[in-house]
């Protein structure tokens, strides 16, 4: 497999991550925000990065559609293409926390193996899988991109939710349901969790 050569070594660093948090004054990790298309992940995501960042926290989001558009471009929407992106996405991140920084990530990613090797690249407690939990009903509602539409008169196949399967997290973190709750009310329920494990 490409990658995987004897003369290539990993280098430790002097400076290591534990060096980077203390100079942050927080703990870094991995803020994994998975749902069906429309159910408010980017929103939700963008406002807990907003809340963090008026704290003081250092931060990056990792957007879908964003990621689609630089180093993840040459991947499509096949089940091969979703896992490699997934897989991409998990190094990045893993980078990040290992920079010392929270890392928000806001991706469909509908394949609970796939989640789980993101999870598996980083320590205990630092991937924290936050479910989006919207009824499909009030995606399809909302569909702010127009995406549920053309899924449904076939112009996109491979649509998660219509066409391709999602499925939900087993054990999550946190499930925040935002057709329950306001955009205030789930942002909060992210932060007190954050607090309540002392990552912030």
């Amino acid at each position: 497999m490409a990658g995987h050569n004897a003369n290539i070594v990993w280098h430790r660093t002097t400076v290591t991550k534990q060096d980077r948090q203390k100079t942050k004054g927080h703990k870094s990790a991995v803020l994994w925000f998975t749902g069906l298309s429309g159910a408010g992940k980017s929103t939700l995501a963008n406002e807990v990065e907003r809340r963090l960042h008026e704290r003081g926290m250092h931060t990056y989001l990792l957007d879908g559609d964003n990621i689609r558009h630089g180093i993840n471009k040459d991947l499509g929407f096949s089940p091969e293409d979703r896992a490699e992106n997934i897989r991409r996405i998990g190094e990045v991140a893993k980078l990040f926390v290992d920079a010392g920084v929270l890392v928000l990530t806001a991706f469909i990613s509908p394949y609970r193996a796939d989640r789980a090797l993101a999870r598996g690249l980083v320590e205990d407690g630092e991937f924290i899988e936050i479910y989006v939990n919207c009824a499909l009903e009030e995606c399809e509602k909302r569909d702010p991109k127009g995406l549920y539409k053309k899924a449904r008169t076939g112009e996109i196949p491979e649509f998660t939710g219509i066409s391709s399967p999602y499925e939900e997290p087993e054990a999550p973190e946190l499930i925040v349901k935002t057709d329950k709750k306001t955009l205030d009310e789930s942002a909060e329920q992210v932060i007190a969790f954050l607090r309540k494990k002392g990552i912030i």
